[in-house]
């Protein structure tokens, strides 16, 4: 009700100020065109006759912008601004200076007549044709620019209002994208428990057959590595330096399931520990390559894990195939992948040759 009130209100001051735009308007072309004929007949009117020529003036100028709004308004629902800009320009300034024109003739014939029924129409003192036909050009004129400075008020007001919106639309775009992407990465984060488990109770089961020590041992630092899994598993991303020491708690486990199977090789630079990653990352990459190679303690599969100066994490193994090739769900690669899709522009780089396998994963800072 208050908007409707505050619109209402609104149109009644730019009513206003348009008619009081034209009356002036009206009486300084008057001046300007016929400055001496005009002043005279002007001081020589009795008051009511000066209060009756400015009141039928006022009342052309209120008929006229009556018009104008009345035409505004009904263009407004059948060619909308929106739609199209041209055409309602175009139509709206030929509607309102031929509907101008009409009114003007139309007002001043009846003010004539009313005149000449009263006896009160003074020939002597008429306009002439050229005259009359200066002043409603005048009006014409003065019309066309009301008309020119309510579309540019429109236009403009209506480019804010656009700019808000887009901006709006943009705030709530950013919103839906960001809570898509949370609900995927934590999706992502649910895939790797139990790819994560299912692989070291497959170990631990067979350890407990062969070795119910060994099982124990592994059971203890399975533990401590889950703990530490836990508890960040509900976050996007961890420092270098978090990720290290889970790998580190995780080749504890390693040792127990592989012995000596796999050497490792971590060279990390310093300043780049306070740089971030998705978590488990790299216990994805090692699983990986020890999934895909023979793991001999005579002939130990080389892994490397080291920092390149583009900033980027580079895990590497070279290939020592096995003889029975497992099948690959490829959950590690695609949920790496995936999670980097969804966090950053940076995209982990495979490289896969006959002789080695190559991840590097881009460090955010």
């Amino acid at each position: 009700m208050k908007k409707q009130e505050h619109k209402y209100s609104g149109n009644k001051i730019a009513k206003l100020a348009m008619v009081l735009y034209i009356l002036i308007g009206l009486y300084v072309v008057s001046f300007f065109i016929y400055p001496k004929s005009y002043w005279d007949a002007l001081f020589n009117m009795s008051a009511s006759e000066l209060f009756f020529d400015v009141f039928t003036t006022l009342i052309i100028c209120l008929v006229i912008v009556e018009f104008n709004f009345f035409i505004d308004k009904r263009l407004d629902k059948w060619i909308p601004w929106t739609k199209s800009a041209l055409n309602r320009l175009f139509f709206q300034t030929v509607i309102q200076i031929v509907g101008t024109f009409i009114v003007v003739l139309v007002t001043a014939s009846v003010f004539a007549i009313y005149l000449s029924l009263i006896d009160k129409l003074d020939n002597s003192a008429g306009l002439t044709v050229t005259q009359a036909w200066h002043y409603v050009i005048a009006i014409l004129v003065l019309t066309l620019i009301i008309n020119i400075a309510n579309s540019v008020y429109y236009l403009a007001a209506n480019w804010k209002s656009e700019l808000i919106n887009a901006a709006a639309y943009k705030v709530k775009a950013a919103e839906s994208k960001q809570l898509a992407a949370e609900t995927e990465l934590q999706s992502l984060r649910l895939q790797l428990d139990p790819h994560f488990v299912f692989n070291n109770l497959t170990v631990l089961a067979e350890l407990i057959l062969k070795d119910p020590q060994q099982g124990f041992e592994y059971t203890e630092n399975f533990a401590k590595v889950y703990r530490y899994l836990l508890v960040n598993a509900k976050k996007d991303i961890i420092t270098l330096r978090e990720e290290l020491k889970f790998l580190e708690l995780y080749l504890l486990l390693l040792q127990s399931r592989i012995g000596n199977g796999a050497a490792f090789e971590i060279n990390v630079a310093e300043a780049l520990l306070d740089h971030h990653l998705p978590p488990v990352t790299l216990q994805l990459l090692v699983e990986n390559a020890l999934k895909y190679n023979s793991l001999d303690e005579e002939r130990p599969l080389n892994i490397q894990i080291y920092s390149n100066e583009n900033e980027e994490l580079v895990v590497y193994n070279e290939l020592l195939p096995l003889l029975n090739k497992h099948s690959s769900s490829g959950i590690g690669l695609k949920n790496i992948v995936s999670r980097y899709y969804l966090l950053t522009d940076r995209k982990p780089r495979i490289l896969h040759d006959d002789v080695s396998f190559t991840v590097s994963i881009p460090l955010l800072s």
